[in-house]
């Protein structure tokens, strides 16, 4: 007899109310999305490139038509203001649109066996091949940005995709998957299976689940590539970040504050992973970087992320804003000085900025998820990046200079997967390969990268080819 758990509420995260519920999956329904996933495994690889392509378009189309109505059940679910989850679903009908050229990409080798001695009158060319059913584990801070990423890379590279939304935000990624089947894809090719953590990782567990893609904790990635050795699948990892923006001085100050207000305090509520989170400014520039920064904060406007004209909408729940409220006093009982925000109200919190802060803080090189801008001071540029390189993770970073060599030197210390020059880290193109070493996870999600990961190569041979 199947499992039966009470169904999972989903509540905008700043007013609480009902928005719907989702069913809280069990072990049965994992098993049953598992038998399906391996019909529609065979589907897609039948399927020829162009009509993987095709597929794709199709559903970029379908969800280009409802953008502005997912757009509004994004805000409402997720807490983001509405203007920038409208900017996430563009950015995920590009997404699927570049897949589906990459769809078309996937291409092999041919490899001169004359190099070596003997072989020389024999062909090896290698092909790309489906590598089987991919568990997408998708977070809560870009759902519908995250998810195209990992289905249309696998659907583009003729894999079936087992989906596991985020619990406190599926609506939107639910709707997408209702547009994914009415778009024509195969029986048991797109599957969405909704709960709580416990549905990862049984996806990550299972045998009949070729690889996992997860973007998320640290802490859940080191989980899941747990579970997954058992079977010895494919893990595919994006996770925490703590990107360093270092300011030199002779940058130019409002450009570099403008980056943290922007790609920190306001984008995402400042949950996202390669937001700036600390921020390192040289002796020179620090008062006038910091006077700049408390203008741009003081500017932000707080409030109901469907309101026009608001840039900081709640967290995604009342114990993630408690968590950055928990973190900002750990960073003042180290020794920072807060000096403006840092008001919680349920879900809501003011964006804090804090100076003075202690470079050995423990606060500090945590990764704090949420509307929060640590500034530290620096007094030589390769010191900076000694503090920066000092983080267990190593997403993006930035620097701020106008001294291009500066940069490049800066750059080629920096031990991260980007560096971006004179910009925010809350920097991601589709078609730029995303990701870091250390705790980050060591992956790369791009256009160019993902379809390429969720395919195996295979060698053919041709014996005597050229007799």
């Amino acid at each position: 007899m199947p499992t039966r758990t009470a169904p999972l509420p989903v509540r905008n995260p700043g007013t609480g109310e009902p928005l719907g519920e989702i069913e809280d999956s069990g072990p049965e329904r994992v098993t049953v999305a598992i038998a399906a996933a391996a019909h529609g495994q065979r589907e897609m690889a039948a399927m020829p490139a162009h009509a993987r392509a095709r597929l794709l378009l199709t559903i970029a189309d379908l969800i280009e038509a409802e953008a502005d109505d997912l757009a509004r059940l994004l805000a409402a679910e997720n807490g983001k203001p509405v203007l920038q989850t409208t900017d996430e679903v563009r950015a995920a009908v590009r997404i699927f649109r570049g897949f589906a050229g990459e769809a078309t990409r996937l291409f092999g080798r041919q490899i001169p066996l004359d190099a070596v001695p003997g072989l020389e009158k024999h062909l090896a060319v290698t092909v790309r091949e489906p590598l089987g059913p991919v568990a997408a584990l998708v977070p809560f801070n870009y759902p519908v940005e995250l998810y195209a990423h990992k289905a249309a890379a696998a659907l583009a590279a003729g894999n079936a995709v087992l989906v596991h939304p985020p619990a406190r935000c599926p609506l939107a990624v639910l709707r997408i998957g209702e547009l994914v089947e009415r778009a024509g894809a195969p029986e048991g090719a797109h599957q969405m299976i909704t709960g709580g953590v416990r549905v990862s990782q049984e996806l990550a567990s299972r045998p009949g689940v070729a690889a996992v893609s997860l973007t998320g904790s640290t802490t859940a990635g080191r989980e899941i590539a747990r579970r997954a050795a058992d079977t010895l699948k494919k893990v595919h990892l994006e996770l925490g970040g703590n990107d360093a923006l270092i300011v030199c001085d002779d940058a130019d100050v409002e450009a570099a504050a403008e980056a943290v207000v922007l790609g920190r305090l306001a984008r995402g509520n400042g949950q996202i992973c390669c937001a700036v989170k600390r921020v390192y400014v040289q002796d020179g520039v620090h008062d006038s970087f910091v006077e700049a920064l408390l203008a741009g904060a003081a500017k932000l406007s707080v409030g109901d992320q469907l309101a026009d004209g608001n840039d900081v909408g709640p967290l995604i729940s009342e114990e993630a804003a408690e968590r950055v409220e928990s973190a900002v006093a750990a960073l003042v009982a180290d020794g920072a000085r807060k000096v403006a925000g840092g008001a919680r109200r349920g879900a809501f919190y003011d964006p804090a900025v804090l100076i003075g802060v202690p470079e050995d803080s423990p606060a500090f090189a945590d990764e704090i998820f949420g509307p929060v801008a640590p500034v530290a001071r620096f007094t030589d540029p390769l010191d900076a990046v000694r503090l920066a390189n000092s983080s267990p993770y190593g997403l993006q970073a930035a620097v701020f200079t106008r001294d291009i060599q500066r940069a490049f030197t800066l750059a080629g210390r920096l031990e991260v997967g980007g560096v971006v020059i004179n910009g925010s880290t809350a920097l991601r193109a589709e078609n730029l390969p995303f990701g870091g070493p250390k705790d980050t996870g060591g992956s790369a999600e791009g256009l160019h990268d993902t379809a390429l990961e969720f395919t195996r190569q295979k060698t053919i041979i041709v014996m005597g080819a050229f007799g």
